[in-house]
């Protein structure tokens, strides 16, 4: 691994700390009493609480003045400014602890523990005075340091890719991203808090299943070498939370993750995090009422109103909400009844349309794929979308009134889906049978078909009672109460792919551009660790710097010429 010059500095400065008997690694506790947002928030009404403070946290920036000097610590909670005094810390002969600990071994990134009081400083700025300071640890790599100039902000950590990919980088420098996740929490705490207040038990069921069921999904597949049988990483934990209901318990619910082997965009990753719960002896009517107490209240939790922004819109989760049928919703924005038509007439339109479709479609299958291409997107303001075909919902109760439906809604928010919910199905004949008829489907090559579930069939043969069940994506809901547009931002390490390594050249691919081999390790520790980097480079600055970088490797050897130097690059 090439190490930059400022990596090589920080380690020197490690062992300089502990030649010094100065461990930058302490394993005793430091004793933290405050916080920079306490600070901030009552020292001005309670000035006499904040004479002893004992405080940890980053360094973000120095500003060294001889005798005195200003940084700025910060923490879980902000920053504050801390006013380092030589002889404050010093107090008899010796100085070492500020002329050269803080001043030249400390770095931006480093973690310490200050101790002192608070004051406000002549401009009007609220610091600590610190009186004592412990190095807590010693940072290796320098952060990307992000500044503010007349309001302009200037090398920003802002590449999507590696905020991701460094999230730890990205918390400490971009502070706004904790307030993302701060508000995910918040979210399933109101839920949490609503549910128990009502009396339902929050259970844990298996991530690892010897039968994928519960959604239409295709699932991650693994093999258990004990049991010598195949396991699948749950797609929903809707069969599990069931057979609970019919042990007995009238309210279940899971915070849970779940898995699917399917595509990935903006609002789709492998790894999701989703909310079901079931209750007896509730229908889906019941549970559209229930839903919008739920969004309501997050709402208010987030927000403080159940109306905010979300990009250009303003959305309002203050219930009703409006109702249509998936089939009234569909020809309210293409023109088309498709409960008249039949599968063919269903698929010629799909193809007048331009969609693409396969023979392997149902007409179920084809109906939500106009769904979402011709009515998704227009679906701004909380909508449920009810009352869907039988064969789209395999787990779902026949409609009470209407032949061929069944009682299952969708909520939808922004033009996305962000819950399902259904009054559940019970009768275990129906249930037989509509697991046969997804096979058949499966049989004709639909991979996300749900496959056959005995023991859930033999778990409903002991009867469960009317239930009503809903899954919500808390990934959507928060991407929507947070305004934002991607599903990465809301997770704190979405799924990437495999990071490129970057390719060193090798001693002989400088030689080969004449480059003698006894400089090589110095342009390595300017950075050129690559062959091509060079053709990109000034080759008066290499000249300066490789002067510079000849001393310090302690080079015995005559420096080439300028015209060397050119040759290299060119």
């Amino acid at each position: 691994m090439a190490l930059s010059e400022q990596e090589l500095l920080r380690r020197q400065k490690r062992q300089d700390l502990m030649a010094m008997g100065i461990d930058p690694y302490p394993a005793d506790l430091f004793e933290v009493n405050v916080t920079a947002a306490d600070i901030e928030k009552n020292y001005e009404n309670n000035k006499l609480d904040y004479k002893n403070v004992s405080i940890a946290g980053r360094l973000m920036s120095f500003r060294i003045m001889g005798s005195a000097s200003f940084a700025e610590l910060q923490d879980s909670t902000g920053r504050i400014q801390l006013y380092f005094r030589r002889d404050d810390l010093c107090p008899d002969e010796d100085k070492t602890l500020y002329n050269t600990v803080f001043k030249k071994l400390l770095d931006i990134g480093d973690i310490i523990g200050v101790k002192g009081y608070v004051f406000t400083t002549q401009t009007g700025e609220t610091s600590i005075h610190v009186t004592e300071f412990k190095i807590l640890n010693k940072s290796l790599r320098p952060l990307p340091i992000v500044k503010e100039v007349d309001g302009k902000i200037y090398d920003a950590f802002s590449d999507p890719e590696q905020r991701y990919r460094q999230r730890y980088v990205d918390l400490i420098v971009n502070p706004h991203v904790k307030e993302v996740f701060i508000k995910r929490a918040k979210i399933i705490s109101t839920m949490r808090r609503m549910f128990d207040d009502k009396g339902w038990l929050e259970v844990e069921t298996p991530i690892l299943q010897p039968i994928h069921g519960g959604a239409a999904a295709r699932p991650f597949a693994t093999h258990h070498n004990t049991l010598d049988m195949p396991l699948y990483m749950r797609i929903a934990n809707e069969l599990y939370l069931k057979r609970l209901i019919v042990g007995g318990f009238e309210g279940v619910y899971e915070f849970g993750k779940m898995f699917r082997n399917e595509g990935m965009d903006r609002t789709h990753n492998p790894e999701f995090t989703s909310l079901e719960f079931y209750v007896a002896y509730k229908d889906y009517e019941w549970m559209m009422g229930i839903t919008e107490e739920i969004f309501e209240k997050v709402a208010m939790a987030v927000h403080g109103s159940t109306t905010f922004k979300l990009g250009e819109n303003e959305l309002n989760f203050a219930g009703p909400f409006a109702r249509l049928s998936i089939l009234e919703a569909i020809e309210k924005y293409t023109g088309v009844n498709l409960g008249e038509l039949t599968e063919e007439e269903t698929r010629a339109y799909c193809r007048q349309w331009g969609m693409e479709i396969d023979d392997t479609m149902g007409k179920a299958k084809l109906i939500d794929e106009i769904f979402g291409e011709k009515v998704e997107a227009n679906l701004i303001q909380p909508t449920f979308i009810i009352d869907y075909p039988v064969e789209m919902s395999p787990l779902t109760k026949k409609h009470r009134s209407k032949p061929g439906l069944v009682e299952r809604f969708e909520l939808f928010v922004n033009g996305k889906e962000v819950a399902n919910a259904y009054s559940e199905l019970n009768d275990p004949i129906d249930q037989r049978e509509r697991f046969e008829e997804q096979a058949r489907l499966a049989e004709r090559g639909d991979d996300e078909a749900m496959a056959m579930d005995e023991d859930f069939i033999r778990s409903l043969e002991y009867g469960m009672p009317p239930t009503a069940g809903i899954g919500i994506g808390i990934d959507r809901l928060t991407m929507m109460l947070t305004d934002n547009v991607s599903i990465q931002e809301v997770l704190f390490f979405p799924q990437m792919r495999p990071e490129k390594k970057q390719e060193l050249s090798q001693e002989a691919d400088y030689e080969a551009i004449g480059i003698p081999a006894v400089w090589v390790p110095a342009l390595q520790k300017m950075g050129f660790v690559m062959v091509s980097q060079l053709k990109e480079a000034n080759a008066n600055k290499i000249f300066n710097d490789l002067g510079g970088m000849r001393k310090k490797l302690r080079i015995d050897e005559k420096m080439p010429s300028k015209e060397d130097v050119e040759k290299w690059v060119s």
